[in-house]
């Protein structure tokens, strides 16, 4: 009983002014945070592979392999945080089982299963078959034994059928853009399509969420490219990090654009509920907003980023730049993903008072417990390379 009344007098103790008592106490904490940001490096992270294959920059070529094992071990991951939010996490399943067509959630349970069964499988299977058969005759032990099974059977190396691996691949691939468009678009939707919340309700909010992803995504295989060369101990293909730099640039500008475009559209606007917005960004949110996304996440790395565009420094300042600039881009759109989330939680439906959000360190809502999902797929993606490492493919790059 004690122990109730200390952690009802917890919660008192963060609210200002009035709120409803259904809000005392956030119902998404840090999982759902983690859910929309893991999900859109995934997206993020194939759009890249995609520039190489459907568009035809082959400067990045050193790095399609590795983008979409990036994104097959952060999606393997994706829906974890969210089904460790549920209370009946073993019941996951039912939402596949007796789907319903009005359900997003649901809908977004079939598209994830395209995605990762159909996309993502599928193309790095293709493109890695002719590689795997030959792994398979190559290779002994456990190591070789995982190689024959991963041949399906399929052993057939004549120029014919691997000219289709490669046309069944580009098609897949093209395929997989809307696909990836659909896998993160949503989770846009779900929040923008919420009424009766004005910090989530616009029609912005998809795209604001795709292009954040296609960012976090860019910036994500920036970093790994660079920590893979640099613990392989191989020298950096500069083009290649040159031009995923500019890449990143262009689809950030957009993204700020969008999100300004949005706050501009509100302060326009100015609903009724536009005060409580504004004391919103300016009291809770000020440190997450201003300070952590716009300016450390968006702002420095947009200056930092664009002055390469125009000057160009020596190879070791660039690589120090871009590697500063990946990492404050990831923790960016991190603090957007918060600020969405735990933001849109934080003030009252009655406009007239604030509640509050305490991370605890322990618990299933924990930042321990949390941090799991963010280090698993790094061991995944460690997993992956070392069963199909890019740099052993046939035909690839000597310095990737």
């Amino acid at each position: 009983m004690e122990q109730n009344f200390q952690h009802l007098y917890d919660m008192l103790s963060q609210v200002q002014g009035f709120i409803y008592p259904n809000e005392l106490d956030l119902q998404w904490g840090l999982l759902i945070v983690l859910y929309p940001y893991i999900t859109g490096l995934v997206a993020g992270a194939f759009i890249l592979a995609s520039l190489e294959r459907v568009f035809n920059v082959k400067v990045l070529g050193p790095t399609y392999q590795l983008a979409l094992l990036t994104a097959l071990a952060f999606l393997l991951v994706a829906t974890m945080p969210l089904v460790s939010h549920l209370g009946h996490p073993e019941r996951f399943y039912e939402i596949l089982m007796t789907p319903h067509s009005t359900s997003a959630m649901a809908i977004f349970g079939f598209v994830y299963l395209w995605y990762l069964m159909v996309v993502l499988l599928l193309e790095i299977w293709f493109d890695y078959r002719q590689d795997i058969v030959i792994w398979s005759k190559e290779t002994k032990g456990f190591k070789g034994r995982i190689y024959k099974i991963l041949t399906l059977g399929v052993t057939d190396l004549s120029p014919s059928t691997i000219k289709w691996d490669d046309k069944i691949g580009y098609f897949i691939t093209v395929v997989g853009i809307p696909s990836a468009f659909m896998l993160h678009g949503y989770v846009g939707f779900i929040f923008g399509s919420i009424k009766a919340n004005p910090w989530w309700s616009t029609v912005l909010m998809p795209v604001i969420f795709l292009f954040s992803a296609m960012v976090s995504g860019i910036a994500l295989v920036l970093f790994i490219y660079m920590a893979v060369s640099f613990f392989r101990k191989q020298k950096i293909d500069m083009p290649a990090l040159d031009s995923i730099a500019k890449f990143l640039f262009y689809i950030l500008v957009i993204d700020f654009t969008m999100e300004g475009l949005d706050q501009i559209h509100r302060i326009y606007e100015a609903e009724e509920s536009f005060e409580i917005l504004f004391l919103l960004v300016h009291g809770p949110l000020f440190l997450t907003l201003f300070v952590f996304q716009i300016f450390l996440g968006t702002v420095v790395p947009l200056i930092s980023l664009g002055t390469l565009q125009l000057y160009k420094p020596s190879e070791k300042i660039r690589k120090i730049i871009y590697l500063s600039c990946s990492l404050l881009v990831l923790f960016g759109i991190f603090f957007m993903r918060w600020n969405v989330v735990i933001g849109g939680q934080l003030f009252s439906k009655s406009f007239y008072g604030f509640t509050g959000y305490k991370l605890h360190l322990l618990g299933s809502e924990g930042f321990l417990f949390s941090i799991i999902w963010v280090i698993i797929p790094f061991f995944i993606l460690a997993f992956l390379l070392w069963l199909l490492p890019p740099w052993k493919k046939v035909g690839q790059h000597e310095n990737n």
